[in-house]
């Protein structure tokens, strides 16, 4: 068969980016995606197809239980992957190329059948790294309503009270609780669906990922990591700030200084075409020139515990640079590999990744415990 390989995923829409990707539709189980030819296949079952030949956008749907019978006649208890050796056969397909998270057992069923099972390394779909005009539409979408949350939470700040060791809003301690019931309703409120937000006070800021607990304190850094999916457009957005109730220390605005003169540099280095090696090398470069070593480790960490050992926590750890948006997807990190450009999700790879007109370019200078995005 000339063209492009056949590719086939077998998984739920709801949790799989890449089938929602392809066909745009949403749906809790798993379903069966064929596409052969330049024609995009559902195969479903009977609780959604006619939904689905509402709602996708595809070429074809087919009822799963039609082709069961037909599977039937083969095998006296066919099992899906059977249904789908079937299917495969009746387009003259014989080898399939798979995402890289196929279920194994699911390959190796239809391997025992006689197919040729190819995983295709990420991005399964390359198109996927250039967002298109809805895509960018939908990204800013979840934008603006992150920094509607975001702003929620800080009037609750605005509003609170300092006394003594204790931040007060309506009487009694401000937590770190309240303020992400505040952000995650906002988003709520805006068909958005918070995941894990953080919202991490004084040294809960420096283990990476804490989403935070219990009071807030007055003149401590408190980090807010707010990153939503749109229920709507299932795009995602990602935002990170760093603000203080009452004073900021010496020590605190010097983290800052440094933290956003490397984000700054970064951010004045990305064009299209750019090595996002480069861009880190002289992001680390210009944190350096700020009194920072890095000794240790390497990639972000490095840079990020060199930034602690500054600031008299050289036993914590730190963050890497890059983030993610949109639908999510292994992408590289600014320092890593050539698989595509800066993006959408943290990934391990290679150095070099250039960036791509029209791709999501993030570029959250993650810093633990003090960022600035």
């Amino acid at each position: 068969m000339s063209g492009p390989s056949p590719s086939l995923i077998i998984a739920a829409s709801e949790a799989d980016s890449n089938l929602y990707y392809a066909c745009r539709f949403l749906a809790p189980d798993p379903f069966v995606y064929l596409e052969v030819g330049g024609k995009k296949i559902l195969l479903m079952s009977d609780l959604e197809v006619d939904r689905a030949r509402a709602q996708a956008r595809v070429d074809e749907v087919l009822s799963l239980s039609e082709w069961e019978g037909k599977a039937r006649q083969r095998w006296p208890q066919p099992r899906l992957t059977d249904t789908v050796t079937l299917l495969l056969e009746g387009y003259g397909v014989s080898a399939v190329e798979v995402p890289a998270d196929f279920t194994l057992e699911l390959a190796d069923r239809l391997r025992e059948r006689g197919l040729t099972v190819t995983p295709r390394p990420h991005p399964f779909f390359p198109e996927r790294v250039i967002k298109t005009i809805e895509e960018i539409a939908a990204i800013e979408e979840t934008q603006r309503h992150t920094e509607t949350a975001l702003e929620a939470a800080l009037d609750v700040l605005r509003a609170s009270t300092i006394r003594g060791d204790q931040v007060m809003h309506r009487g009694r301690p401000l937590t770190s609780e309240d303020l992400k019931k505040v952000v995650n309703v906002s988003l709520m409120e805006n068909d958005c669906i918070a995941e894990h937000t953080i919202i991490a006070c004084g040294e809960q800021g420096v283990d990476p990922h804490n989403q935070g607990s219990g009071p807030i304190h007055p003149n401590q850094g408190i980090i807010f990591d707010i990153f939503p999916r749109s229920s709507q457009t299932r795009y995602y957005a990602d935002m990170t700030r760093t603000v203080v109730k009452g004073r900021a220390s010496d020590e605190l605005r010097r983290l800052y200084d440094a933290v956003l003169a490397a984000q700054l540099r970064g951010i004045e280095l990305i064009r299209a075409g750019a090595s996002g090696g480069a861009i880190h090398t002289e992001v680390a470069r210009t944190m350096e020139g700020r009194g920072l070593r890095a000794e240790d480790g390497t990639g972000g960490d490095r840079r990020a515990r060199s930034l602690l050992r500054w600031a008299g926590r050289g036993e914590d750890r730190g963050h890497g640079r890059g983030g993610r948006r949109g639908v999510p997807q292994s992408h590289p990190r600014p320092e890593d590999g050539p698989a595509g450009a800066i993006g959408e999700a943290r990934g391990a790879g290679r150095p070099s990744a250039l960036v791509r007109p029209g791709a999501d370019q993030t570029y959250p200078c993650h810093c633990w415990p003090f960022w600035v995005a």
